[in-house]
């Protein structure tokens, strides 16, 4: 066992108790000293006397895997060389396939959403689809940020993901990676020119916006489109956050702010830390009008804030079904000596009403709860991707899918796709029907 490891595992432990500013008295750090030496030579005499040589980085790996196993999915270590594709992700930059994990309770590595027109999405990735291999290797027992890097590779390269989606069999997915910009914000078609088409109803004039990600400068982008909007007449608002999984709260907090005059944004609170209360402004706020949000199981984090406040300050009518239920605040922690970075679940987000978004062990309620619940199930779900991807082609003559594979190879062919939706698969999306309805009810003056 090499000094300089030994010395770097005691530096580590100490150096990230200290940037974590765990309080205590000399008592306290007495027994942290403790506990790290007790580490240490445990991991000495493995290193020694272990029937087989053992691998001291990976070693190492595992026993901060080990700690942080035992906290929540989202709190994890990230190894210099994953730091850099870890902030590109922060920041909506993508080299990859294009799909946003979750870690289940139970240990799963479970699919949010596929990113839009990205390579997952084009191979047939499903919200709710279930990784249980990667290139072949089982992945099952494994943590998130352990699996991710495997997935992850050069542009160019190939990587086939097994599936467990629902009681039916296995399912092989083959894709090719990228770099791919993320399309943030989208309409409900596209123009002849090919810029985005926001009316769902031109004659009742009610826009329809959609929103993939919270990144950055997507509050002032939405702001741009909706005043725009006000201007041709806009008399009310579809803000669709279905299969969104968040972002940056600060976005989130932004378009809130855009739309509310007054009156409590969000609430934060951790456990050694003040808590935070974000208040809206009247400056900037777009003046009232009707507004629907859409959301599902798998809106998550930003976009269950964004919903959750806008209907307890009453601004917005909440259509869809309950959300995902991930309502913590990360912090990012730079170790020291280039050792890494921490990412540390620090709080949680309070809605205005005082309700906790995140989904707890054994909790019954969890989430934003719609004040409309229309349920789809996965067909449905399925029928409204493939409309959403159709219409990000409308007016373009493109080699693209014809409809989401069930296969491992996605099936392509040369198409101008339809200038409109086609009706029967329009008539499949009951969420975005009825917002439609609430709003134009709200416009005649019904209610």
């Amino acid at each position: 066992m090499k000094r300089e490891q030994i010395a770097w595992l005691i530096t580590g432990g100490a150096l990230c108790a200290m940037a974590l500013n765990v309080p205590g008295s000399m008592a306290q750090r007495d027994d942290d000293y403790r506990f790290v030496r007790t580490l240490v030579d445990i991991y000495r005499h493995v290193g020694t006397n272990y029937v087989e040589s053992v691998e001291e980085k990976k070693l190492q790996q595992s026993a901060i895997n080990g700690m942080l196993g035992s906290l929540d999915p989202h709190t994890m270590y990230v190894p210099p060389d994953k730091i850099e594709a870890f902030n590109d992700a922060l920041d909506g930059s993508f080299r990859g396939v294009g799909i946003r994990l979750n870690q289940t309770p139970e240990g799963d590595i479970e699919v949010i959403t596929p990113i839009d027109d990205s390579p997952a999405w084009k191979a047939g990735v499903r919200p709710g689809d279930v990784i249980i291999k990667v290139n072949g290797e089982t992945i099952g027992g494994m943590r998130l940020e352990d699996v991710i890097p495997k997935i992850q590779g050069s542009p160019g390269t190939k990587v086939t993901l097994t599936m467990r989606r629902g009681k039916s069999e296995p399912l092989d997915l083959t894709m090719t990676r990228q770099e791919f910009v993320v399309p943030m914000i989208k309409g409900f078609s596209r123009n002849e020119d090919n810029t985005w088409n926001f009316w769902v109803d031109d004659e009742t004039k009610i826009a329809y916006l959609r929103l993939t990600q919270f990144t950055p400068d997507t509050g002032d982008k939405i702001s741009e489109i909706v005043g725009g909007l006000l201007k041709d007449g806009l008399k009310g608002l579809v803000f669709d956050l279905r299969f969104n999984p968040g972002g940056r709260l600060e976005e989130a907090e932004r378009i809130i702010d855009l739309f509310v005059k007054d009156g409590t944004i969000v609430t934060v609170k951790g456990r050694n830390r003040p808590e935070q209360k974000m208040v809206a402004k009247a400056d900037g706020t777009f003046p009232d009008f009707p507004m629907v949000v859409l959301v599902n199981e798998h809106s998550a984090s930003a976009s269950e804030v964004v919903a959750g406040s806008l209907k307890d300050n009453n601004r917005a009518i909440v259509v869809g079904s309950r959300t995902y239920g991930k309502g913590s605040v990360q912090e990012v922690v730079p170790l020291d000596a280039n050792a890494g970075e921490l990412k540390i679940t620090v709080a949680y987000w309070y809605l205005p009403s005082g309700k906790l978004v995140q989904r707890l062990k054994d909790a019954k309620e969890w989430g934003v709860e719609p004040n409309v619940v229309i349920t789809m199930n996965e067909d449905q779900q399925q029928a409204i991707a493939e409309a959403q991807l159709r219409a990000e082609y409308m007016h373009v003559t493109a080699t693209i899918p014809t409809s989401m594979p069930a296969t491992t190879q996605s099936t392509t062919q040369a198409t101008t796709v339809p200038t409109t939706m086609p009706a029967t698969t329009q008539a499949t999306d009951t969420q975005l029907e009825k917002a439609i309805e609430v709003i134009r009810e709200k416009v005649a003056g019904k209610n």
